[in-house]
């Protein structure tokens, strides 16, 4: 058995890494504060992500229209009837959850903080969001309730990174996981498979980079076309090119064997909008890709960081 698994799992599941640290089921709740990003509204560019939808990558968040505490207690609801008496963790999910003055954040995160059963907070940003004036508060939020940062970063290619519209370079990245590593924040890197023009190895690259750095845990995506987007317009133009299933369960099993295994895999695959999602349409069965997954590293007879003992 895979030494950070109680199940069939050949990876490090957070399912796993929750039942171990809280001795309970841990819930994430997703919210959208009403936030914007800085490669939306000018301030670093417009029109924000190629393939991010109008609500941000917060189409499972709340009804950014009612109050945090009421988006919050919807959702519970809906957890409590798959998972009684669980613990929970806010998840601030859309748009850029740190890009807003100190006042406001502080009102929006300490507001899910004082729930009852909150046992921490997830805040997904940017690495060219967060303030200095924000680090410190983050880190003071540290010592009071388990705090992850998730950094969108989505690959360490500065070609492909200019094309999806980032706004941000790689040097800025690495200085802010640095940054909030420095203060024992945990911190959590979201990337995507399928990129506009990039190769299999292209994104065994930016696994390999983060494997070097000191992060906690990662988020693997597909790439996902949904509706309204840039990226639906250069899908329809036939100028972006996806993956199929196998293509995408090979390149993630090849992923976790380059991971060292004490990262925490938080995702491995995207849950996009069946409504809004035009492509690719194999991304709506969520459970027979995480068993192909599961299947592929069973036939290899491999696990996650299979090749880093290898090399040595």
């Amino acid at each position: 058995m895979f030494q950070y698994s109680d199940s069939n799992k050949r990876y490090h599941t957070l399912d796993y890494f929750y039942k171990h640290k809280f001795h309970t089921k841990v819930s994430k709740i997703s919210l959208n504060a009403g936030f914007t990003c800085p490669n939306i509204d000018g301030s670093v560019g417009t029109g924000g992500c190629i393939y991010c939808s109008k609500l941000g990558s917060g189409e499972f968040g709340g009804n950014p229209k009612e109050d945090l505490i009421t988006q919050f207690n919807n959702i519970k609801k809906v957890m409590d009837k798959k998972w009684p008496n669980s613990k929970y963790i806010g998840y601030f999910q859309a748009h850029t959850n740190t890009y807003a003055p100190l006042p406001i954040l502080k009102e929006k995160y300490e507001t899910i903080l004082k729930l009852e059963d909150v046992v921490g907070l997830s805040i997904a940003t940017r690495p060219d969001a967060i303030s200095k004036e924000c680090l410190d508060y983050l880190e003071e939020l540290n010592k009071k309730t388990f705090l992850t940062v998730e950094l969108g970063l989505q690959t360490i290619h500065e070609k492909t990174a200019k094309l999806i519209n980032r706004c941000h370079n790689l040097a800025c990245f690495e200085d802010m996981v640095k940054q909030l590593r420095k203060r024992n924040i945990n911190v959590v890197v979201h990337i995507i498979n399928g990129l506009p023009y990039e190769t299999k190895d292209m994104m065994l690259e930016t696994v390999r980079y983060l494997n070097k750095l000191d992060i906690n845990g990662i988020k693997i995506h597909m790439l996902s076309v949904i509706k309204d987007t840039k990226l639906a317009k250069m899908y329809e133009d036939g100028e972006v090119e996806l993956c199929s299933k196998d293509e995408y369960v090979d390149i993630v099993c090849d992923e976790l064997e380059e991971l060292r295994k004490e990262i925490v895999i938080h995702r491995i695959t995207a849950s996009p909008d069946k409504d809004a999602l035009i492509a690719p349409l194999w991304l709506n069965d969520k459970i027979s890709i995480l068993n192909a997954i599961d299947k592929e590293l069973t036939r290899r007879d491999s696990y996650q960081g299979k090749r880093l003992e290898s090399n040595l």
